[in-house]
């Protein structure tokens, strides 16, 4: 396990492509390379997504969440790849390619921190699938599986 503190929001952005608004990463609290991240995500009241979805009831969109978990996702490969000394590209290196079994169970809502789950669960050539889970507090707001490609065979 790795300390939250070595991965600061500029390293997280130098494996990241994503800028605000849309980096759904704030901070990573445990890393096992290879094996499994845990993130997250402090939903603020002022982003944009909440104005609109919905009035009166803001919640964060199931496709956000969708792109939480796949950053989360991709944190896990690239910060491994750095952990065992390798070097991370300017270019994106490593891309969103499905999800599958996404289930959403419960709605995020501003001022609570979206805690994502990500683990790896097989790799195939270069597609990697990741079991990935959001959850606030105690309550699941989403799960499933997701599959990332690297660059190489795009």
């Amino acid at each position: 396990m790795m300390p939250s503190e070595k991965y600061t929001l500029e390293s997280i952005m130098k494996i990241l492509p994503h800028r605000p608004p849309f980096l759904f990463v704030d901070r990573v609290v445990k890393l096992i390379p290879d094996q499994t991240i845990i993130t997250e995500r402090e939903l603020r009241p002022e982003e944009p997504h909440f104005a609109g979805h919905f009035p009166g009831l803001p919640i964060m969109p199931g496709v956000l969440v969708t792109d939480a978990l796949a950053q989360t996702a991709g944190l896990l490969w690239g910060l491994s790849k750095v952990e065992k000394g390798g070097e991370i590209s300017s270019q994106p290196e490593i891309f969103f390619l499905a999800a599958a079994n996404m289930k959403f169970t419960h709605p995020a809502t501003p001022g609570e921190t979206l805690r994502m789950t990500a683990c790896t669960d097989r790799a195939f050539g270069s597609l990697i699938s990741y079991t990935v889970e959001a959850s606030v507090g105690r309550n699941l707001i989403a799960k499933g599986t997701m599959t990332l490609a690297l660059k190489e065979n795009l």
